[in-house]
């Protein structure tokens, strides 16, 4: 069995055996190779290490951490099991703040262990392991709606152009922006997808690249300055990306190089979608301004994978991880439940009361 195939047996997390196994995205594409997690501090370097990435696999991955965490919490006899639990999560939650994924899968778990206040420590444990993997089986069911509906928005044989990763490797099996792509497969339509290499970290060459390859789609890696000469040329009939959060009217935080691209895409008239599991919009943020962006060390500019610096040493670097596309330049929205158009605000608010109705998602 080669790599290819070990990777489409895998999920990109789960939960076995009281630990969190995920594959190591750090390694890839040059080798696969899995990390079972136990520790706190271990989940917490993964997630700030990358080697676990993408919002909705962050989330899944810290409610795996925070489930394990009241595990130890209630062997260990702790005399203030709540605010012990409160404490893990907040450690949790430093790891990256920007995707809304990892606070809110950790809310929801502290939601679900208040809901159980007055029982024993134990059971509360077992009722977190428990809502864990109701975010983790929910996450493939999202993922794979967004497929279906965003498949609505294409035609057979279009061609695609996505940034970063936001495939399945951002999340358990789907992923977000390449969920068209993926159940489009399964229908048997087939599409020709370009990928930004996506500086500096190169999640389009070292993921988006290995994952479509592995699953035998049409892929084509350039560099992220020449997105805009893709879409001149009209190779492509729409962009795809995901989000890391999107701010209640529409503003949306995605990996660095997103708002390049859709701007690019605006003045040559092709869509932005951008795929959205409700889980990643943020009704308490009311605009990209106040999203917080993640900076990340200068050495990924200049060090990370050369051989020898690619910079003048003690040269300034300015290294976000994150911009905010203007809402202004997205098409719609992708989610469970449908596209979103604009207005955003209006359409975001119905959203969420068919999803307080528990209304569900096709």
């Amino acid at each position: 069995m080669n790599d290819f195939q070990k990777f489409a047996a895998l999920d990109t997390v789960a939960l076995v055996d009281g630990r969190v196994v995920i594959i190591d995205q750090t390694k890839l594409p040059g080798r696969l190779e899995t990390l079972r997690l136990r520790t706190q501090p271990e989940i917490w370097e993964a997630i700030k290490s990358l080697r676990v990435r993408g919002a909705p696999a962050i989330g899944v991955t810290a409610a795996f951490g925070l489930a394990l965490a009241a595990r130890d919490l209630a062997d260990a006899g702790a005399r203030d099991f709540s605010s012990a639990l409160a404490e893990a999560a907040a450690y949790l939650a430093s790891s990256r703040p920007t995707a809304v994924n990892l606070s809110w899968a950790l809310k929801r778990l502290l939601a679900r262990a208040g809901e159980q206040a007055g029982e024993a420590p134990g059971r509360i444990a077992e009722a977190l392991q428990a809502e864990a993997l109701a975010v983790a089986e929910e996450d493939v069911r999202v993922c794979r709606a967004i497929g279906r509906h965003g498949l609505s928005l294409l035609r057979d044989g279009d061609g695609l152009l996505t940034h970063c990763n936001a495939g399945r490797l951002a999340a358990i099996r789907y992923g977000t922006a390449t969920a068209p792509v993926y159940v489009g497969l399964e229908a048997g339509r087939r599409f020709k997808v370009f990928a930004d290499e996506t500086r500096p970290l190169l999640q389009g060459a070292r993921l988006t690249a290995y994952e479509l390859s592995a699953a035998g789609v049409d892929v084509t890696l350039i560099c992220d300055n020449m997105a805009a000469t893709v879409l001149k040329k009209g190779l492509v009939q729409a962009v795809f990306v995901g989000c890391d959060r999107v701010a209640a009217n529409g503003d949306t935080a995605n990996k660095i190089g997103t708002l390049p691209l859709a701007i690019a895409a605006r003045r040559y008239g092709v869509p932005v979608y951008v795929c959205a599991p409700t889980s990643t919009i943020d009704p308490d943020t009311p605009d990209g301004g106040r999203i917080v962006i993640e900076e990340r060390p200068g050495s990924e500019i200049t060090d990370q994978w050369y051989a020898e610096p690619m910079a003048p040493a003690g040269c300034r670097t300015f290294n976000p991880a994150f911009d905010v596309t203007d809402q202004e330049l997205v098409s719609a929205f992708v989610t469970e439940y449908g596209p979103v158009r604009p207005p955003f605000a209006e359409g975001f608010a119905r959203l969420f009361a068919a999803k307080a109705r528990g209304e569900a998602f096709a």
